[in-house]
């Protein structure tokens, strides 16, 4: 079977479990409209401080229930691997005639459907709330390359621990891990209002460019014409670095559950 055919079908029972265990899918779209209409509402004060990149709250915070919508609908494909592993699905796919990276590739398209799927409602939601865009077009593909980006870090994070762990120990690490870096970040507040160590910490967490992407068509810096390159590489390059990482590790993982 040629990998192509493989991610294909993969994929799409992938995309078929939204059908057959809505249970599953919709408290993963409640998570980021929660995140974004609590965040929004509790701190909408934070727009008071000077110099606030933004007079909306929602604005600043409707970024940061996506991405973290998206993260754990990546690392939610970990837990589904586990399950599959526990219950001995998984060694019937690895027994299958096609390339080992066609069980990567093909759960993780499955993944990124879902995610643009909860990613669009939730904007459309956000719209209804008060979100303006104020990058156009531009802005909101920034916000959906963003959002499909730190899912499939999650997704190779979260297979990488699966294929590792190969049980549920590796499921309290998944989520651990994704609470660590989101909020060791800019995701209250602008890096430049930070102060001691969390601002070192945030200064060089990759998540910290990756949601000033998400974020850069839904502040006033982004009123120019066109969206600034200073404002989007970083994320842009952590976007590419951490994916080739995560999912370098899942396959290094994957290869060693095979053998």
């Amino acid at each position: 079977m040629s990998t192509t055919r493989s991610v294909g079908i993969l994929a799409t029972r992938s995309v078929r479990t939204i059908q057959r265990l809505p249970s599953a899918f919709f408290p993963a779209l409640a998570m980021p409209i929660f995140n974004m209409v609590v965040f929004a509402g509790t701190f909408f004060a934070v727009t008071k401080i000077p110099n606030f990149p933004t007079d909306r709250s929602i604005n600043w915070y409707m970024p940061l229930g996506i991405m973290m919508g998206s993260a754990f609908g990546g690392v939610g494909l970990g837990f589904t691997t586990i399950r599959d592993i526990q219950t001995g699905f998984y060694d019937r796919l690895r027994m299958a005639p096609t390339s080992r990276i066609s069980l990567i590739l093909g759960p993780l398209v499955g993944t990124l459907v879902r995610i643009a799927l909860m990613t669009t409602l939730v904007i459309v939601i956000g719209i209804a709330l008060g979100v303006r865009f104020t990058g156009g077009v531009l802005g909101v593909l920034c916000l959906y390359v963003s959002a499909l980006g730190i899912a499939t870090m999650g997704a190779g994070w979260g297979l990488g621990l699966a294929f590792k762990f190969k049980d549920m120990r590796g499921a309290a690490i998944m989520q651990l891990s994704i609470f660590l870096v989101m909020f060791l970040s800019s995701a209250q507040v602008p890096l430049d209002v930070m102060s001691g160590w969390l601002h070192a910490v945030a200064r060089v967490n990759p998540a910290t460019n990756i949601l000033r992407l998400a974020r850069v068509g839904l502040v006033n810096e982004a009123n120019a014409d066109h969206l600034s390159w200073n404002s989007v590489w970083g994320g842009v390059v952590a976007i590419v670095v951490m994916c080739a990482l995560s999912l370098v590790f899942a396959l290094r993982n994957l290869r060693k559950l095979s053998n």
